[in-house]
């Protein structure tokens, strides 16, 4: 379990001692995302994300962030999702005074230097490419379009290249300056410390931040009232698909229930749709189900690499299995084996300092009021029923909710139009 300690300005401590381990994860959430992005400002938040590694007033180059935390072994990056952009790193125990001066320097005082920034702006814009240009990446930003279309949640995390072209370096700092502060941030250590020792620590540090009030994100709704459909022509030996429903809220009430329908369905080798697309009629290498859960929408969707003369099969087979799971109660076997897939893969990735870290702290940041411990999760697994999935999948599979994204080589649509039937 984790202990807390929260700064007079707001910032959030959350220490985890593992006394085994020889290494320590740290991890900074900050609470912004590209759903708080407006039109003119799409891709800000990953931009800043960027730059963070550009320099810093001490460490004036990227090269001397990289060589502070590789020159003791130690490995480091970021991520910015829709809600949440998260710094961390990873390094040997005794060096953990490097890794905090290091990210702490980065969160308090980067540069913007207008020369990294315009050269930044060019690796996104080929980041942005590289998007566009690959098919199985390129299939899944369609299917969030589909998903929220005209919302900041149907746009690439990165921005388009219009609008990254547009971002100058005032705009990024005013962005920053309304999210960056120390009430919109956890800080999460996990692995060989104790906690007074990092508070004490990260209040020289951060103990004068000064706090400020964050603007809030556009809302979604659920309004969908009828299939929808997207084909993008690529000329490509081989078609991607996704299909998708809305799914739940992140503390939604079914939420450990559709852990267990997405692991019945399609996550590893035993799951349905690998035995049944693949295996038996050969139709992917690669197919798979998801989910995904925001404050105050979700998604769950599959996506699957197919052969394009096949890819009506593909769909019709995909759609049988979801359908299967409306109709047939799952049979208790197949309930435990899901149950005990995702809980091994779940504490055998506690094993890990960063995971730790990472546990705690976006759930402290995202779920303040319920932050659960990996035997509170289990518990919860425990307790899902056959009943339970069955309604859930009656629920959420629904052929007026349906979303079809496609890329490959096809001219029309009108051909995918009869495939949308649940």
């Amino acid at each position: 379990m984790y202990i807390k300690t929260t700064l007079d300005n707001g910032l959030r401590i959350l220490t985890t001692t593992m006394p085994h381990t020889r290494s320590v994860g740290l991890a900074f959430f900050v609470g912004v995302g590209s759903r708080y992005e407006t039109d003119t400002q799409a891709g800000a938040s990953h931009f800043i994300e960027h730059m963070m590694f550009k320099g810093t007033e001490r460490r004036p180059s990227a090269r001397e962030i990289a060589t502070a935390i590789e020159g003791v072994g130690g490995v480091f990056n970021a991520t910015t999702g829709r809600e949440v952009t998260a710094y961390w790193a990873k390094v040997a125990a005794p060096h953990r005074s490097v890794a905090i001066d290091v990210m702490v320097d980065m969160l308090r005082h980067p540069r913007f230097d207008p020369v990294e920034i315009e050269k930044e702006r060019w690796v996104i814009i080929e980041e942005i490419n590289h998007t566009l240009d690959t098919p199985d990446q390129l299939v899944h930003l369609l299917i969030d379009q589909l998903s929220w279309p005209d919302h900041p949640l149907g746009r690439d995390v990165a921005g388009t290249r219009e609008s990254v072209s547009a971002l100058d370096r005032q705009a990024l700092l005013d962005y920053m300056r309304h999210y960056y502060v120390p009430g919109n941030v956890v800080i999460s250590v996990a692995g060989h410390v104790e906690h007074q020792a990092v508070v004490d620590e990260l209040t020289r540090l951060l103990g004068d931040w000064t706090d400020g009030e964050r603007r809030d994100f556009l809302p979604a709704e659920d309004n969908q009232t009828s299939p929808r459909l997207r084909v993008h022509y690529k000329d490509t030996e081989q078609a991607q698909l996704c299909l998708s429903v809305p799914g739940l809220h992140r503390l939604h009430p079914d939420r450990f229930a559709l852990r267990v329908l997405n692991t019945i369905l399609g996550e590893g080798m035993s799951s349905r749709l690998f035995l049944e697309i693949r295996e038996k009629r050969g139709l992917a290498y690669s197919v798979s189900s998801y989910i995904s859960t925001l404050e105050d929408v979700g998604t769950a969707g599959v996506y699957a690499g197919v052969d394009p003369a096949r890819i009506q099969e593909a769909i019709r087979a995909i759609l049988a299995e979801w359908d299967r799971l409306r109709q047939e109660p799952v049979s208790e076997e197949e309930l435990d084996k899901a149950r005990e897939y995702f809980k091994g893969r779940l504490l055998l990735q506690m094993e890990d300092t960063f995971s730790v870290a990472a546990w705690f702290g976006q759930q402290e940041l995202m779920t303040p009021d319920e932050v659960l411990t990996v035997d509170q999760v289990v518990a919860e697994l425990d307790k899902v029923t056959v009943e339970d999935v069955q309604r859930l999948a009656q629920r959420l599979f629904v052929g007026e909710k349906l979303n079809l994204a496609v890329v490959g080589p096809f001219e029309e649509e009108d051909e995918f139009r009869d495939s949308l039937r649940l």
